[in-house]
């Protein structure tokens, strides 16, 4: 949301986009808030941002979009013509699993100041430029288009339309009222004093009362953690808090300022001040630009930052070396304490008294000689907390290089920021130089100690980064005194005494920017011929999308609270393996409004199935698993009941979390799959050379916009239930709810309106809640709501299977390869679940796009003491086509050939079977190849990229090129049938009902473009409502890819029927009107409605033989990406990529690039940011979007190319479309293998074996430690030799 306050200071209104679950009430007293609602609605008028949004393909599921809107919206309010760079910030905040971004950056970019253009790569080339020509030159292939929409069609964007801040709220803030404004509450006392004194007053008379202003510290601590506060002060209408005053010798900056407004102030005194004067204002300002986003900046207060105190603050190393001053004041007066390693620590002597307030900040400017650097160094590159960072500051005695002051701090390492002061103190006098440098390591290692207890583990990673960084700041401060004595003129014998900067080692000092992407999308356009009503093939606006930009988009929380409504929350294990020896819910049910406790026992059928119980029973198997559930009249009593409950555990062994421990324990879910062909004995004893390896390939979390709910409402009579549920697969939650209930299946109707993202996590697990819930609802005789928070949902549901494979491939040395023996270990967790299904599929897929003549793939499911993994997209393909490509790539390093050399010469050429005997032909695989070999001009930048990498040695550039052959489509012809409902109504219009469920994929949009092809009526007559079990019954999950496939087959069907039975009415008066034609058939008894159906495809596998036909076909893509490393730190920026994919003839060009799009950043983000981490006892510890990482804007490539391969036909589908759903995902390897490249580069360089352990995602910790260089030797002897004890991380990786 967007709020709105008078500002005291300039008298100017202030306008800044919040998150809204972090703003009190309370706070808001004096402010105007707007919500996307009040922005613009489909009922009166579109804002420009929210049609622009909805027109460029900016929104799929349309959870993220209201707040994607209030975004560009507030920055167009500060704004009317922001640059390119304001928009990034001001996106940076917001997160989309959907997308992949880029359409939203396009929508925000047709309301930016014209471009200074992008320089690419300092050519002077810009990618509009690109985009121009590749135009002109596709004008040439007139098929081809780049234009998935048409600005010109955009309302202009005019200011004086918009809402005025309230005048009521106006006069109130210039005219302040002083009286102290008091709020109760329950159990909490929100007090807002009019006044600083009262405000002194109160912090007397309540010492232990927290000050709150932002809550972005507070909040979260208060729901996470438990703490409790009775009474809260909020200081926010205290002027002399906000006060900004510049000096001749420094800056004072309010405590209640925002970090936005401090970054503000810096920007504003860097631009007016000498550099000498601003080194520690910069220094703030790097990290205020990446901590956070642009909306927690705008809540979180200076003072709040501060005094929190967080062992990870960006900001409080800066200031501890930059000697800041924090100014105190309490009723006895003023005093100020300096903001030093004691404060920061929490001692007494250095803190603040109980009854003092911080009332501002005092940040003394830099002088000449003064030198002051900020680092930092998180699991990506904005809006994530460091996992280590640091300040460093140094000063020489005038003209010199030698140290007279020094200041280390560092933040990540310990339970407070930690400062290196008796390192400092014993290098002063030194010169600044190579045998300082070295001294300087030494005694920082040994000073700033790092537990294996330390914050957030990764020991050896921090360790190494302690140095990385202090060898960053010598070069840095190296480079800037040889410019000082260049300004200065001093003598050549003064600067000749600096150590020279080798040409190579002048990149470890440029961090990396964030870039505008840019980008071309191609498609074929439709036939000329085509008929201009008919929508097929056109890059059609997703049919929610304004409902979604205007937040009147229906989600299945959005549903009204419905008469006497109950709330529901889940009671969960702690345990990963134990006996449930009692369960005492008695004083959950003394809370007033709490209701009732549901268990086992209140089940009137079957509890799930012996492999998957919906509540455990005597014994659990995993943290998180569901034992019961409290129903209360609100959430917050339900919160508060669970919290009650007591059950008593009896520990069981043994406790497994790895596949590791499985295979030791012999702990399987299900038997062995297998497929063999060949002679794989004969063929190892026949080839020039053997590489044995093993690949490790993290889990992911679907991380879903929209976390699961559902909501159960029992009918009056006969034992009716109507279910309002977030799924993928309505059928099974009806199936499931009819054998827990003990009822028929026809008393139950799912509703499924909207879905705002699966991924396949919508598929199994709906059910499970739905089931619960409806216990819940018919014991009661209410209905029940249960909406899961994310730190639930994470914690309950399971993602995406962990996967440990071992290979083994034999070769000439030529790079042929002859045999491929691979052994892939899925970490199912506790339960079955689609574990069985993802072996089979995974196995059935590792072969990818190669001919290898020998082979052999084993896989096992691992059962765990986790939550049960289940479906997620892609189906294991991405896990296991890791594998076989880095078999790939060790075969090329071996061979000493580039890795796509060996992939060209693996690949299918000619008409052939997979090793299960599937006949296809890999024609347009090798189109999509040699396509993506010329758009990304791959072999002249492989020639650039090894040119850089000889120039530099502490930044590497990679670049790889992935082909990928997917199957589409459920191993079985019954999971391919579908059905669709379609009605004329006798005024012409049409209401399309079909199987498929819309998760964001456009699936609504997509039959509603068949069904105006079919029955030739523009889509403006047509509408779908919603689906539903009671108009179209038994039918298959929205899932594998098919859905627009089977259920257009069946609109296609339906719409045939009636046309066919319109035919001698339209025969008899050709020149009639479609409504005229259907009053006609109404008056003539015909029928206007019809039942369509699709059988299915034709799908089969037989085990037994290790053949069949399992998939209906097979979907082609190519994708080559290229990085750019930094090997001191282990982070990476996407320069480009290149996708082109077989999508056939599209049904709708727009929708099926924002699909692979979405696909590829969710795939990209699977392996390189997205890391589970469990503690020893099996809890999930990254369960919140501040320890899980998916990718966010600035994670986009810098270029971004998107091609549907032209001309290309499958007679197979419906118009020769393909299903794209899920395919795109393994293209996000091709930004792993770059990295990969540009890691095997610096190896190379520094004499180390290229074939190192793959291990996914190649997070910043395993890309640092894997470019092996002095730090890293460094830390590895400290380690063995030092006395002190060194453990690594206590986080349980579960591969």
């Amino acid at each position: 949301v967007m709020v709105s306050k008078h500002d005291p200071v300039s008298k100017k209104i202030r306008h800044f986009s919040v998150t809204a679950c972090l703003v009190p009430i309370c706070s808001l007293y004096g402010a105007a808030v707007t919500t996307v609602e009040g922005v613009g609605s489909i009922k009166t008028r579109l804002h420009p941002v929210q049609e622009r949004i909805a027109k460029s393909h900016g929104t799929q599921c349309g959870f993220c979009t209201p707040g994607m809107v209030m975004s560009v919206y507030t920055l167009l309010r500060n704004h009317l013509h922001p640059s390119e760079e304001q928009l990034m910030e001001a996106l940076g905040g917001n997160l989309c699993r959907c997308t992949g971004y880029r359409p939203i950056l396009e929508s925000g970019k047709t309301f930016c100041m014209g471009s200074n253009g992008c320089q690419q790569k300092g050519t002077g080339k810009c990618c509009m430029d690109q985009r121009e020509n590749l135009s002109s030159s596709l004008d040439r292939k007139s098929d081809i288009c780049t234009e998935l929409f048409a600005k010109e069609e955009f309302q202009p964007l005019d200011p004086t339309q918009e809402l005025i801040f309230p005048p009521e709220l106006l006069r109130m803030a210039e005219n302040p009222e002083k009286r102290t404004l008091i709020f109760n509450g329950e159990r909490v006392t929100w007090i807002s004093p009019g006044t600083l004194q009262d405000l002194l007053e109160l912090k007397a008379k309540y010492p232990e009362a927290p000050l709150i202003l932002g809550n972005t510290s507070l909040g979260p601590a208060m729901k996470a953690q438990g703490h409790f506060h009775p009474i809260l002060l909020s200081p926010a209408r205290i002027s002399e808090l906000s006060i900004v005053m510049k000096t001749s010798d420094g800056l004072t900056i309010g405590a209640a300022c925002s970090l936005a407004q401090v970054k503000d102030f810096l920007t504003e005194s860097i631009s007016e001040l000498p550099e000498e004067k601003t080194q520690t204002y910069q220094a703030l300002l790097k990290h205020l630009r990446s901590l956070a986003g642009q909306q927690i900046r705008n809540m979180a207060s200076l003072g709040g930052h501060i005094i929190s105190r967080h062992c990870y603050s960006d900001l409080n190393p800066v200031l501890a070396v930059g000697n800041a001053t924090l100014n105190l004041r309490s009723e006895e007066g003023t005093r100020q304490i300096p903001l030093n390693e004691h404060f920061l620590a929490g001692l007494a002597s250095a803190d603040l008294k109980p009854e003092e307030i911080l009332e501002s900040v005092y940040i003394p400017h830099s002088q000449k000689w003064e030198f002051v650097s900020a680092f930092r160094q998180a699991q990506c590159q904005q809006n994530a907390l460091p996992d280590i960072n640091a300040a460093m500051r140094v000063l020489f005695k005038e003209g010199t290089d030698t140290i007279e002051d020094l200041s280390i701090a560092y933040g990540g390492v310990g339970t407070a920021t930690v400062s290196a002061h008796k390192s400092c103190q014993q290098l002063l006098g030194r010169r600044w130089n190579e045998l300082m440098l070295d001294e300087a390591c030494r005694l920082v290692l040994d000073e700033v100690s790092l537990p294996g207890s330390a914050p957030g583990g990764k020991v050896e990673f921090k360790r190494t980064l302690v140095v990385s960084f202090l060898f960053k700041f010598y070069l840095k401060v190296l480079q800037e005194l040889k410019m000082l004595v260049r300004l200065f003129s001093m003598p050549v014998s003064d600067s000749s005494r600096y150590p020279e900067i080798s040409d190579g080692f002048l990149s470890a000092l440029e961090d990396f920017p964030v870039t505008i992407p840019q980008g071309v999308q191609t498609f074929q356009r439709v036939d000329s011929h085509q008929p201009l009503q008919d929508p097929v093939g056109r890059p059609i606006m997703h049919l929610s999308g304004l409902k979604h930009a205007t937040g009147e988009a229906i989600f299945c929380d959005d549903i009204p609270r419905v008469d006497k409504e109950l709330f529901m929350a889940l009671v969960t294990s702690t345990r990963a393996h134990a006996k449930i020896i009692s369960i005492d819910f008695s004083e959950a049910l003394e809370l007033p409004e709490v209701i009732d406790v549901i268990t086992v026992e209140d089940i009137p059928g079957t509890n799930g199935t012996e492999d998957d119980k919906l509540l455990a029973v005597d014994e659990v198997l995993c943290v998180g698993q569901v034992i019961c559930a409290v129903v209360a009249e609100t959430d917050v009593q339900a919160k508060r009941a669970i919290e009650k409950i007591k059950i008593t555990y009896e520990d069981l062994e043994p406790v497994i979390f790895t596949v590791e421990d499985a295979i030791k324990h012999n702990s399987f879910l299900c038997p062995e799959k297998k497929l063999e062909q060949g002679n794989i004995k004969e063929a190892f004893e026949k080839v020039d050379q053997i590489v044995e390896g093993e690949v490790h390939v993290g889990g992911q979390e679907h991380f879903y916009m929209e976390t699961q709910r559902v909501l159960v409402i029992p009918k009056t009579e006969d034992k009716e239930l109507d279910i309002y549920v977030s799924t993928q697969d309505p059928a099974h939650v009806q199936k499931t709810v009819s054998s827990t209930l003990n009822i028929p299946i026809n008393r139950i109707t799912c509703h499924v309106k909207r879905v705002g993202g699966g991924f396949g996590g919508k598929v199994g697990r709906p059910s499970v809640f739905g089931a619960i819930a409806a216990v819940g609802a018919v014991k009661t005789g209410h209905p029940i709501r249960l909406v899961l928070d994310r730190e639930d949902d994470m914690l309950i549901t399971g993602g995406r299977h962990p996967l440990f494979g071992k290979y083994k491939v034999g070769f000439m040395n030529n790079g042929r390869i002859k045999a491929l023996d691979i052994e892939c270990y899925v970490n199912g967790g506790c339960m079955l679940d689609d574990s069985e299904l993802v072996t089979e599929f995974l196995i059935l897929k590792l072969e990818n796009a190669y001919k290898i003549r020998n082979l052999r793939f084993r896989g096992r499911a691992c059962k765990t003491n986790l939550p049960s993994n289940t479906a997620f997209r892609g189906f294991g393909f991405p896990q296991g086509t890791l594998v076989t490509e880095s078999c790939i790539t060790a075969v090329a390093a071996k061979c000493g050939l580039p890795p796509e050399e060996i992939r060209e010469k693996n690949m299918y050429k000619t008409f052939d079977k997979t090793i299960y005997k599937q006949a296809f032909s890999p024609e347009t695989l090798i189109r999509c190849w040699n396509e993506c070999l010329e758009k990304s001009s791959f072999h002249s930048r492989r020639r650039q990229v090894e040119e850089f990498n000889k120039k530099n040695y502490w930044k590497k550039k990679g670049i790889a090129i992935i082909p990928m052959k997917f199957s589409v489509g459920f191993a079985a012809t019954s999971y391919h049938q579908a059905a669709a409902l379609v009605h004329i109504y006798t005024d012409g219009s049409v209401l399309v009902t079909h199987g498929g469920n819309e998760l964001g994929q456009g699936i609504h949009t997509k039959m509603l473009q068949v069904a105006s092809r079919e029955l030739k009526v523009p889509m403006s007559y047509l509408h779908i409502c919603e689906t539903s079990t009671a108009t179209v019954p038994n039918t298959i999950a929205t899932a594998a890819s098919i859905g627009a496939d089977v259920n257009g087959r069946a609109v296609q069907n339906a719409c045939q029927i009636l046309l066919k039975r319109l035919e001698p009415i339209i025969k008899k008066n050709p020149e009639g009107t479609w409504e005229d034609w259907i009053e006609a058939a109404f008056e003539q008894r015909i029928s206007l409605s019809a039942t369509g159906y699709f059988r299915g495809y034709k799908a089969f596998m037989d085990w037994e033989k290790g053949e069949g036909d399992p998939f209906p076909y097979y979907v082609y893509g190519v994708a080559c990406s290229e990085v750019e490393i930094d090997c001191l730190t282990g982070a990476h920026k996407k320069t480009r990529t290149d996708i082109v994919m077989d999508a056939c003839c599209s049904l709708n060009p727009a929708i099926d690039i924002g699909q692979i799009e979405g696909a590829f950043i969710q795939g990209m983000g699977l392996y390189t940011t997205e890391e589970l981490q469990y503690s020893p006892e099996g809890v999930l510890y990254s369960r919140s979007s501040d320890e899980y990482k998916i990718p966010t804007i600035t994670d986009i490539p810098e270029e971004f190319n998107v091609s549907l391969l032209p001309s290309s036909q499958t007679p197979l589908t419906i118009y020769s479309s393909k299903g794209l759903g899920e395919s795109g995902m393994f293209l996000g390897s091709s930004v792993f293998f770059a990295i990969a490249d540009a890691v095997a580069a610096a190896r190379r360089e520094r004499d180390a074996a290229e074939d190192f352990t793959v291990k996914s995602p190649a997070t910043p910790e395993q890309v640092r430690m894997a470019c092996a260089d002095r730090f890293t030797e460094m830390v590895w002897n400290y380690s063995l030799f030092s006395s002190k004890v060194i453990f690594l991380c206590p986080a349980s990786w579960t591969y």
